[in-house]
């Protein structure tokens, strides 16, 4: 599920952004606003729901010896 917060990643080949990953800051009418930070840039991006994909971040954790 794609709510505000979670991150996302561009499945449309076709796009700019393909692959690029950001964060969702709103959801409406079946259309997503990603913002996308690098560097020393943000930049706020629209796109249908069905050009994103939800990303399962974990966390890298290394167990103790």
């Amino acid at each position: 599920m794609i709510l505000p917060g979670a991150t996302v990643r561009v499945k449309n080949p076709a796009d700019t952004y393909y692959r690029s990953e950001g964060l969702v800051q709103r959801v409406s009418d079946g259309k997503v606003a990603v913002l996308f930070e690098g560097g020393n840039w943000d930049k706020l991006v629209t796109f249908r729901l069905s050009e994103l994909e939800a990303v399962e971040i974990t966390a890298g954790r290394k167990k103790a010896k």
